[in-house]
C-alpha cells in the first residue's frame, strides 16, 4: 500500500475580471494526483478553468510543517 504525503501546491489564478494567488496544502499519493485534487477544488470553488489555473510550484513537506488545521490533525491519527 502507498504511503499518503503531504504537499503545498502555489499559483495564481487569472480570470477576465479577477486575479488571486493560493496555497494550497493537500494530501495525496503522488504530485500528480495532488495536483489533480487542486484542479478540482479549485475549479469547483473558484469556477476557474483549467487553463485559468497557473502552477508555480509544487513540493513535498513534512505533515509537521502543515499550515492547515484538518490536513495536521489528519496527519496526527495516522501516527
Amino acid at each position: 500500500m502507498s504511503e499518503v504525503k503531504t504537499f503545498r501546491i502555489k499559483g495564481e489564478i487569472s480570470k477576465p475580471d479577477w486575479r488571486a494567488s493560493f496555497r494550497k496544502e493537500v494530501r495525496a499519493t503522488k504530485s500528480e494526483d495532488a495536483l489533480e485534487k487542486v484542479f478540482k477544488e479549485l475549479g469547483s470553488k473558484q469556477k476557474a478553468k483549467r487553463f485559468q489555473i497557473k502552477i508555480s510550484s509544487i513540493e513535498e513537506i513534512r505533515p509537521e510543517e502543515a499550515e492547515d488545521p484538518i490536513i495536521r490533525k489528519l496527519n496526527e491519527e495516522e501516527t
